[in-house]
């Protein structure tokens, strides 16, 4: 096949240029792939070293699915619940508040079993649907989870195939650690709505000036690791992962081989040195994906069960009404999604996008939800030391195969380090607690400089536009 060789297109700044040297490691990685349209560079673009891809990138292939182009754990990702409150709850109620938090989900994580083995499989099988039953969360509230917390399993073979293939081992671990948070870039932080640019659409979404909201990052959880360890060696690929992959791969790859040649096969796919791409159209490529959806909807379970507890704390802490989702969005994801309409009418392609969430208009969105009329909501972060702002998608978001950046952290430590941005002009502090015994520190903020200015390279480009700006007024990481 003739692969169409594009440059990428890179969304930056004078102030914020893509750096030359990532871009080369993403011209290296994309070089020789079957690309259905130019490889997306967005702002807070970086390259962390035990990632094969560089962060804040969508790559759509024609005609195969290669894992290397997304996070070896898929669906980590970001949410938001808007709280009946209008002013900051105490600071000992904040206490109580992330004490509960950390009780229930500790770190270091405990091994017990928080899904029984056939909940894990509802997890695989029905996502956010499976949750939303357990932890009984109103079903209309799933559609504010992207694909509405399900992926489909019967276009890449079933539910029934991928009970009987994928290892028991691999449900029996994907018992643990369900819905915890953790330290590092996940967190769970406390904001305060400043202020409102589009009134009507904040509507829609639940949110008003002056309302406080809960914004948390987790990831997908054990079994999205597992199933990434399943496909090939990755560079993030931890103890725990190892010695999981090491039953595992044998039994689901080489025990269900239906013929010699199918053995052979796979052990020259999966038990090299390589993390080889598949096409979409053959038995292993639907394999492959049938493993993502499950991993996908497990992730989708996952971040629903630590939504319905959070609500649940606010609510008994806090006082007022039960909270509500306002989107979650993850931004490690490999889809089936139809191609703008400049690549060829009626054409699709496997978008990977790491680091990065979708970015879908109202007429690509179910009809009779919000998200039909507003388009996908969007986070885009800063830090626990800058606003975060709640967006929606632009006129152009097409040109970026329908994605945005899922944060702004690397710009923000850059403008500080280069001095332009420095601390706060109205001397505004967040409370930051560890998931140790010391005390909580405030932490003072920095100016906007940075998050703007890469919301400036998006709504600059009519990628997004902004509906509402957040400040963090304490946060657990």
């Amino acid at each position: 096949m003739e692969l169409t060789v594009f440059s990428p297109r890179v969304f930056d700044s004078t102030d914020m240029p893509a750096d030359a040297a990532v871009l080369d490691a993403l011209g290296h990685q994309v070089s020789g792939v079957d690309l259905a349209a130019p490889p997306v560079v967005l702002p807070d673009f970086h390259h962390k070293s035990k990632m094969e891809l560089p962060s804040s990138v969508a790559v759509a292939t024609a005609g195969t699915v290669r894992p290397t182009l997304t996070s070896a754990s898929v669906n980590c990702g970001m949410a938001l619940i808007s709280l009946d409150l209008g002013e900051r709850p105490s600071t000992a109620a904040v206490d109580t508040f992330v004490r509960r938090i950390k009780d229930r989900y500790p770190y270091p994580p405990t091994k017990k079993r928080e899904l029984t083995l056939s909940e894990v499989r509802r997890a695989a099988v029905d996502g956010a649907a499976f949750a939303a039953e357990r932890w009984s969360v109103p079903a209309e509230e799933l559609e504010r989870i992207e694909e509405g917390g399900r992926l489909d399993l019967e276009r890449y073979g079933g539910a029934a195939r991928l009970l009987k293939e994928m290892p028991a081992i691999a449900f029996q671990l994907a018992r643990m650690r369900f819905g915890t948070v953790g330290p590092s870039n996940h967190f769970v932080e406390l904001q305060q709505v400043e202020e409102i640019y589009d009134e009507p659409a904040a509507a829609l979404l639940g949110l008003r000036h002056g309302q406080i909201t809960i914004q948390y990052h987790g990831g997908g959880g054990v079994l999205t690791g597992e199933v990434g360890a399943l496909f090939g060696p990755r560079k993030h690929n931890p103890r725990n992962l190892r010695l999981a992959a090491a039953v595992q791969k044998p039994l689901y790859h080489l025990a269900t081989s239906r013929s010699m040649a199918e053995l052979k096969r796979r052990y020259a796919l999966y038990f090299s040195h390589a993390c080889p791409p598949l096409d979409l159209d053959s038995t292993e490529g639907r394999r492959l994906m049938l493993a993502n959806a499950a991993a996908m909807n497990y992730g989708f379970a996952f971040r629903l069960a630590t939504y319905s507890y959070l609500k649940q704390v606010a609510r008994d802490v806090f006082g007022g009404a039960d909270g509500r989702l306002v989107v979650d969005s993850p931004h490690n994801s490999m889809y089936e999604e139809p191609l703008p309409a400049e690549f060829g009418e009626g054409r699709t392609a496997v978008v990977h996008r790491h680091n990065s969430c979708r970015a879908y208009p109202a007429e690509l969105m179910p009809e009779g939800t919000v998200f039909g009329v507003t388009g996908q909501a969007l986070l885009l972060p800063g830090t626990n030391r800058t606003s975060s702002y709640v967006a929606l998608p632009g006129d152009d978001v097409a040109d970026s195969l329908h994605s945005a950046c899922h944060g702004a952290g690397t710009v923000i430590s850059d403008f500080e380090r280069r001095g332009l941005s420095t601390q706060h002009p109205q001397g505004h502090v967040t409370r930051r607690y560890r998931y140790s015994d010391a005390a909580p520190a405030e932490v003072a903020h920095l100016d906007d400089h940075g998050v703007n200015a890469a919301v400036a390279i998006l709504t600059d480009n009519k990628l997004v536009r902004p509906v509402a700006r957040l400040r963090p007024f304490a946060v657990l990481n």
